[in-house]
Formats: C-alpha cells, structure tokens, sequence
C-alpha cells in the first residue's frame, strides 16, 4: 500500500511515516513539499491514499484537491491548521473524503486512514427487492445503479449508498446518527457537515428543489426524509 503525505513540514511527513509503517508491514510512505510535487506523484505513483495539507506554499490544497478530482478517484483525506467549519465543507464538496485538523493525534489519524480505507472496500448495499421507483427516478438493487428519466445517474460509491438507505426506508425519518453510521460508519456520527454536503450534492444530481422537495425532505434537527412522489 502507498500513502502520500502532502506537507511543507519535514517533520509532519515523518510523524505520518512513523505512525504508518508501525501499524502496516508493507507500506510505502511517500512526501510531497508542494502541490505541484504533490500532482505529479499522485499520477506516477497512484498512491491508496493522499494526506493533503491545505497551506502549501506554491498553491493551495483546495486547488490542488480539485485538480486531483479532474483525473483521480484517489480517497483524499484534508490536514489542515484552520478550524473553520467553512474550510471543511469546501474540502468535502471539493471531494475529500475525510477532514482531520492540526495538531492531531497520531492515533485519531490512524483511526480516519483505516475508516476511509475500510469505506472503500465496502460493498455496496443490496436488497432482495428488484428495483425502487418513485416518479421519475428507479434505483436498480441489483444493478447497484440509479436512473433519472431513463438516464443512468452519474454517482459516487458514497452517494448510492447514501441514497439506498433513504429509498428503502421511504416515508421514514431517518436520523442524521443514524444516516452517517450506515454511510460513513460508527466513527462519524457526529459528522453532520459531512451529511449535509452529500445530501446537496444528491440533491443536484437528482434535479431536487430542498424548498419544494420531490424526493429527499429536510427534517429540521433530526435528520432526512425520503418521499415517493406521485407520478
């Protein structure tokens, strides 16, 4: 497995490369002092996994993220010094897939490198139930595929399973807790930034109106509400 650490701290790239080769036997730990340095690794090398730094000194680690969205799927988790709510919704709707602010402890790292990784080798959820209809929308269980008008919808491992678990409990509420330990897992449960960016960004995808809901409705301080529109 190859981690890329992205950080103009020397000593950042070390702690990391410490941490990591301690827990896993075969890893490589590579570093990178800047974001150009940071791109080109991550198409020569196609690391498992990226440790990106926001404040780098060439360009910042919200470009680079975009950048690195333009060509690689790579889980990307954001290490930043700014504790700023603001920051982290911008990194999760730029496609990071973990959030973790400076200093840290090397051990909650570790925690949300295993948590993103083991994510990813998640199946997708599957019913015995063919296939979900309501109004212009069909999710395909089998297919692990959801179509909007006949159109196959252009979603990340993430948002399918975040949109199976509100159609199969349509008409239910399902907490925010709830949502997130199913999606994410145990550990994010109180990630509910996390919840709200991929809910928007469902939204989008699906053409619905949060103040005029078809699909998903918003239960204020308590979670999401999948509703089967009449057709």
């Amino acid at each position: 497995m190859k981690i890329l650490v992205v950080d103009d701290e020397p000593d950042v790239v070390e702690a990391v490369r410490l941490v990591m080769t301690l827990q896993w036997r075969e890893i490589e730990v590579l570093g990178a002092g800047s974001g150009e340095a940071a791109l080109g690794l991550v198409e020569e090398e196609r690391p498992d996994i990226v440790l990106l730094d926001i404040g780098l000194p060439d360009m910042d680690g919200f470009e680079v993220l975009r950048e690195v969205r333009a060509f690689s799927d790579v889980p990307v988790l954001v290490l930043t010094a700014r504790d700023d709510p603001l920051d982290k919704v911008k990194g999760l709707e730029l496609g990071a897939d973990d959030y973790i602010t400076k200093p840290f402890n090397h051990l909650e790292l570790l925690a949300r490198v295993r948590a993103v990784l083991r994510r990813l080798d998640m199946p997708a959820p599957t019913s015995r139930a063919p296939s979900f209809r309501a109004g212009d929308l069909e999710v395909d269980f089998a297919g692990q595929e959801a179509r909007l008008r006949g159109e196959p919808l252009d979603l990340t491992p993430t948002e399918y399973k975040l949109l199976y678990h509100l159609v199969r409990n349509a008409g239910h509420v399902l907490m925010h807790g709830t949502l997130l330990a199913k999606v994410w897992g145990r550990e994010y449960v109180d990630e509910v930034d996390y919840l709200r960016v991929y809910v928007r960004r469902l939204r989008t995808k699906l053409g619905d109106d949060p103040d005029h809901p078809r699909y998903i409705r918003t239960e204020r301080g308590l979670g999401y509400r999948f509703i089967a529109p009449d057709r």
